[in-house]
């Protein structure tokens, strides 16, 4: 079991940015990741980043997101930076022993927070 906590959400003009962390119960021993969901929307695989470093990002927000972790700490963050209002969504701290970025089928992390709201005005 991993207890997951986000925080950092907020309303933001499009073209600014925010910083999301993840306080967890450890960051080392799974793959951790982020995922959002909007309202009416399934889930949207965000980013994760692997036990031994590999990071993969959705293309959606490839080159404006940036995913990171402090395992000293036991922290995940994801910064996003020229942000846009499609990115409005409940933003989610994800882990597992597997890495998931398509959602679509239906698959999600077996893990999660409750979530950080982000909202993106035009």
């Amino acid at each position: 079991q991993v207890q997951l906590q986000e925080s950092g959400g907020g309303s933001v003009e499009a073209g600014g940015s925010l910083r999301l962390s993840c306080a967890a119960s450890t960051v080392s021993d799974y793959c951790m990741g982020w995922f959002r969901q909007a309202p009416g929307k399934g889930p949207e695989g965000v980013a994760y980043i692997g036990r031994f470093g590999t990071i993969r990002y959705a293309d959606s927000v490839a080159g404006r997101f940036t995913i990171s972790r402090d395992s000293a700490q036991n922290n995940l963050y994801l910064t996003m930076n020229s942000l846009k209002p499609e990115d409005t969504a409940m933003y989610f701290c994800a882990a597992g022993q597997g890495c998931y970025l398509d959602l679509s089928g239906g698959t999600n992390w077996p893990y999660s927070g409750r979530g950080t709201q982000v909202t993106v005005s035009s």
